[in-house]
């Protein structure tokens, strides 16, 4: 009699299991996100560990704190300032670095121009999505020629991890982690349990190699990284590349460093020659930037450790329709409303007949509450037809009662905006610290940063 095949449904977003089929995850509660997948042999199973088990370090015996040896200095430094900067001063000998990013964004690009810059380490670049002949065009495109860089073609795992252990590189690269697949379970590559697997391999090899290993990964139609939610637990960082595919510039954002601080940022422009560093993004952002129109604004946001100037853009016009549009790129949708909802009540600027478009120039995605006070000045002053007097910078958190309050780290926005070569900003109430250079304004409530800017 035939053995009876066991299955498992495990949820795609956050990797939680039952044995029977549900229609939302008892975890997460997303819907339809439960995918059947078959449980291998128990003798596969102990064959498998027994192989991995055969192939790692000997025994580890418990340590004290003190006596675990660390240094900073083991970093491996690339040679890309702004990569150094979003992975926390460089790579960490034997993590897992996962780069995610929409299609044609440019991470292969990245990860091909880290390998080539790599010239200190033995690097193998693992393709699962492109043919040998398809990596040397798009190198010789780039021109990269690097004598320490292997390339391999291959999607199964524990071939990749075989010719890992006898190649010994430094640095491995994995393009990408939905391809890989073990041909132990039945599911097809890309799934929920073949990333897990694939994944959890991976950091394994990382550990008892002192490999690093760089894996790319898809994203869905929202934007977030494909596969379950654990594998970006899994891994020690987690970066997404933004931006939009038309614009040249790219931007590099840590979501998770277990080495360095999160939410860090690195700009880069895409040229014929590849990714190129942007060492002062604020003057990027701020190149096509006229004080002169209405509706322009400049806010100061903190992206990790770094102040970035950048411009904000809003259009209000007469509405034609019932119902008024509300347009945001780059900033909250829901934030925006609150904004327009706090200026009508409290300040008595009307937008209910108006359309409201708002705008972040250079692709950034704002989430910092310090950019509200910019915000709401863009919006007045398109909806008056009247610029500020003067270029200035807007710092400052709006509540609902149309107070400006407080926000960390003012005085390296202010030094940021001196440096950029602005002579005024507004601030919330409570700054005393003295600017020889810089015309401070310390303002309460979105009235009067208008009447310090002349927008009324």
């Amino acid at each position: 009699m035939a053995k009876k095949r066991r299955t498992r449904f495990i949820c795609s977003n956050c990797g939680w299991e039952t044995s029977q089929w549900l229609g939302n995850c008892g975890s997460c509660g997303q819907w339809n996100t439960l995918e059947e997948v078959v449980i291998p042999d128990e003798s596969g199973q102990k064959s498998h560990k027994s192989r991995l088990r055969s192939h790692g370090t000997d025994a580890v015996k418990p340590y004290s704190l003190d006596e675990i040896p660390v240094s900073e200095a083991d970093r491996l430094q690339i040679g890309m300032g702004e990569l150094d900067r979003v992975l926390g001063g460089g790579l960490m000998p034997g993590s897992f670095v996962l780069l995610g990013g929409d299609p044609g964004i440019g991470k292969s690009t990245l990860a091909l121009q880290c390998a080539s810059m790599l010239t200190g380490q033995k690097t193998l670049y693992v393709s699962g999505e492109e043919s040998l002949a398809q990596i040397r065009q798009r190198a010789h495109r780039l021109d990269i020629h690097a004598k320490h860089l292997r390339m391999y073609t291959e999607t199964e795992i524990m071939q990749i991890i075989e010719t890992v252990r006898s190649e010994k590189p430094g640095v491995l690269i994995i393009d990408s982690i939905q391809t890989v697949y073990h041909s132990a379970l039945q599911s097809m590559p890309g799934t929920t349990a073949q990333i897990r697997e694939c994944a959890a391999l991976l950091m394994q090899l990382a550990k008892q190699e002192k490999v690093t290993v760089i894996g790319i990964g898809h994203v869905t139609k929202d934007g977030d990284l494909a596969g379950p939610r654990i594998l970006e637990h899994m891994v020690d960082t987690v970066l997404q590349f933004e931006g939009d595919k038309q614009s040249h510039h790219r931007i590099l954002r840590t979501l998770k460093n277990r080495f360095g601080p999160a939410q860090e940022v690195g700009v880069f422009e895409m040229d014929n020659g590849g990714l190129r560093e942007v060492s002062n993004p604020s003057e990027l952002f701020l190149s096509e930037f006229d004080p002169s129109v209405s509706g322009n604004a400049v806010v100061c946001s903190m992206e990790g450790t770094r102040p970035l100037l950048i411009e904000i853009q809003a259009l209000v016009t007469p509405t034609s329709y019932g119902m008024p549009q509300r347009t945001a790129s780059g900033f909250d949708h829901r934030r925006l409303s609150l904004l327009l909802a706090v200026l009508e009540k409290r300040c008595g600027w009307q937008f209910s007949q108006h359309d409201v478009f708002l705008n972040v120039a250079g692709g950034m995605k704002l989430t910092e509450t310090a950019c509200d006070l910019g915000v709401a000045s863009a919006l007045v002053s398109s909806l008056s037809g009247k610029a500020a007097m003067e270029p200035v910078v807007m710092i400052g958190e709006v509540g609902l009662g149309a107070e400006v309050r407080r926000v960390t780290q003012l005085v390296r926005r202010l030094e940021e905006a001196q440096a950029m070569g602005f002579s005024h900003a507004v601030v919330p109430q409570g700054y005393t610290e003295d600017s020889n250079i810089l015309k401070v304004s310390a303002v309460r409530n979105i009235d009067d940063a208008l009447k310090k800017s002349g927008l009324i």
